[in-house]
């Protein structure tokens, strides 16, 4: 129970929507298992539109769009999947797409879904681009398996476009920045976020959870964090501060996590305790952050929290990330 904006004595910076989950498998209009792990967006006219995570019986998933004039409830979903494997032409989807994250790009007028292909190769990172969320321009795989995680910076960083990603490698599954002039051919690849080791709630693996915000402090990163317990994994949320100009440099550093599996539907699902966010949308104060989430992989819901006071719990909790 919350009581003072607080819960068990520790502050609580992200509020569950009353309605959640705000939407599950029985919302939509063609069979579908489970619904989760969307990307956010606002579009021109203030709609607030999700490209959600579908998983069929298969076990394949593909992505389908709901819109949301206030982003909690009256969603209008696509009546068929929007965007679904092109085995064809894209073999690297042979098993489905997954976890999209959604950026605004201003200089092309268009928006970036970055996205997981999934084949016998492993997880890999995908583009495409689209103004309208019915037609779409693949720029196929962009970073190898096994990769995953990813969301493209909504302008460029001296020059250059910039992908935040996670590769996992023999040293663990951290957080990767990568530059490229045309979004095709990519390079400058640098650390940003390393799991920590040891009992750390975020030890050995972790991952972007919604694309970076942009803050006149720096970029606000939402990571998740995976803890191997008896049990299984427990995803939960924390949050670090970037330097603007240079995303790789990290200047804050929360130790703790700041959100993660309590209530019932993110607990009890497919995989039990997950709280896993994709997306985001800012309220018209600029500074209310209504993060969109996957809860135990079954359903998606809505929690709110601030940026400033996100910064203000950094300027508290935080540190410097070790070099």
């Amino acid at each position: 129970m919350s009581h003072n904006g607080k819960t068990r004595g520790y502050e609580v910076l992200f509020h569950r929507h009353e309605k959640n989950p705000i939407l599950t498998a029985e919302d939509w209009p063609y069979p579908a298992h489970s619904v989760f792990n969307a990307a956010a967006t606002k579009l021109a006219d203030g709609t607030t539109l999700l490209l959600c995570r579908v998983e069929d019986r298969r076990g394949h998933s593909h992505l389908c769009a709901a819109r949301s004039a206030n982003g909690v409830d009256g969603w209008i979903i696509d009546e068929r999947p929007t965007l679904s494997p092109d085995v064809e032409n894209h073999p690297e989807e042979l098993w489905g797409i997954e976890d999209p994250r959604i950026t605004y790009v201003d200089e092309l007028g268009k928006y970036a879904v970055a996205y997981t292909a999934f084949s016998r190769g492993g997880p890999g990172v995908a583009l495409a681009l689209t103004t309208d969320f019915r037609t779409f321009e693949r720029k196929g795989l962009i970073m190898q398996p096994d990769d995953k995680d990813a969301a493209l910076l909504p302008h460029r960083i001296d020059g250059s476009f910039a992908l935040i990603h996670r590769p996992v490698t023999d040293s663990g599954a951290h957080v990767w920045i990568s530059y490229s002039p045309d979004l095709r051919n990519w390079g400058s690849h640098k650390l940003m976020l390393q799991a920590r080791k040891g009992s750390w709630w975020d030890a050995n693996k972790v991952g972007l959870s919604p694309p970076l915000i942009e803050t006149p402090r720096g970029w606000l990163m939402l990571y998740h964090g995976v803890r191997h317990t008896a049990a299984g994994c427990l995803y939960r949320l924390g949050v670090a501060l970037f330097a603007i100009d240079k995303p790789e440099v990290c200047l804050l550093r929360g130790d703790s996590w700041i959100f993660g599996p309590e209530a019932s539907y993110e607990r009890s699902g497919d995989v039990g305790n997950v709280a896993f966010p994709c997306g985001y949308t800012l309220g018209p104060d600029g500074d209310t952050i209504n993060m969109y989430y996957g809860g135990a992989d079954s359903c998606i819901a809505l929690a709110t929290g601030s940026i400033r006071e996100l910064l203000r719990w950094l300027d508290e909790h935080g540190s410097p990330s070790p070099s």
